[in-house]
């Protein structure tokens, strides 16, 4: 297995920007929030930015297109990923997927012109629509590249066997899925070694799908790295009260913040899993600095500790 290329350690994650979760439209002071946290990014050494065509309506991407717009050059200087295939509730509509391939181009269509640019670095399928044709979605993909308006692909909350059947119709190389992994949310990892006992059945994660992430050096994005801030703010449990203790000592005696040790608990990982942290706070984006300019300063022995003190219990 090689693991895959990872230009970016983390990714701001902007579903937060652009206002109320509504069509109404966003304010100035939305604007200027997005500003800040975008700066914050910047000066924290994060430059990927991961949008979706229906966060805030829209105006996620509408509002971060503004901030593009205002600081000349900055488009040259990021990577700018986008989402799509999740439509909202709307009118008498339920809320629903939708890979049909007129669709996919349509909506990429809009994005960009909301985002202000010509082109996507980076297009993500959002969620898998059981009534997508493979082969239609691959030529709207391909399509998209053609016309020089995507440059990469990748997909979101998939399984390897879905991931696999869009690989076969289509000619280039998907390069990331973005599922939800935390110190929080570890079902992931703990697919590869409930094999063999009786917490398997409960475990829920599709098997071998960071396995053939790691085949294919297809990247693994986690989004909700931070897990709600549950170790480096409230917690709810006597697990998380212990892990965020455990968290805190080590960013004490390794001088950087608690929220760069959750994420070097990601980055750790022979996947080289990038976080998409999606706070919009700047305080915060910036105490992830640490994380995204060097390499994870964690032992094998600190990162078992941390995944056992969150777990609960001993491994198997």
């Amino acid at each position: 297995m090689r693991p895959p290329p990872r230009p970016d350690r983390l990714v701001l994650g902007c579903m937060g920007l652009g206002g109320s979760w509504d069509p109404s439209p966003y304010t100035a002071a939305d604007l200027d929030a997005a500003e800040a946290t975008v700066q914050a990014a910047l000066d924290s050494g994060i430059t990927a930015f991961d949008h979706a065509d229906i966060y805030r309506h829209g105006k996620a991407e509408a509002v971060f297109g503004e901030v593009l717009a205002r600081t000349p050059g900055l488009r040259e200087r990021i990577t700018l990923q986008s989402k799509c295939g999740i439509r909202l509730a709307e009118g008498g509509r339920p809320g629903m997927y939708d890979l049909r391939g007129d669709t996919i181009v349509r909506r990429v269509e809009e994005s960009l012109t909301r985002l202000r640019t010509d082109v996507l670095d980076v297009l993500l399928l959002h969620r898998p629509d059981p009534l997508a044709d493979p082969a239609e979605v691959a030529e709207a993909l391909e399509s998209l590249h053609r016309q020089g308006l995507v440059r990469r692909f990748g997909v979101s909350n998939m399984n390897a066997p879905q991931i696999a059947r869009l690989q076969e119709h289509l000619s280039l190389p998907l390069t990331a899925d973005q599922l939800e992994m935390s110190l929080l949310r570890r079902d992931w990892l703990e697919d590869g070694v409930l094999v063999n006992t009786p917490a398997s059945a409960a475990n829920g994660f599709p098997a071998g799908t960071v396995e053939h992430c790691l085949a294919h050096g297809i990247a693994l994005q986690a989004w909700g790295p931070l897990a709600q801030g549950r170790y480096t703010g409230r917690q709810e449990t006597p697990e998380e009260h212990a892990t965020a203790a455990l968290v805190a000592e080590l960013a004490e005696a390794k001088g950087t913040t608690p929220e760069t040790v959750v994420l070097w608990w990601l980055q750790r990982h022979p996947a080289r899993v990038v976080p998409v942290v999606g706070t919009t706070n700047p305080a915060r984006v910036r105490a992830c600095r640490d994380a995204a300019l060097g390499e994870p300063r964690l032992s094998h022995e600190e990162w078992y500790t941390l995944w056992i003190t969150a777990r609960g219990s001993a491994l198997p």
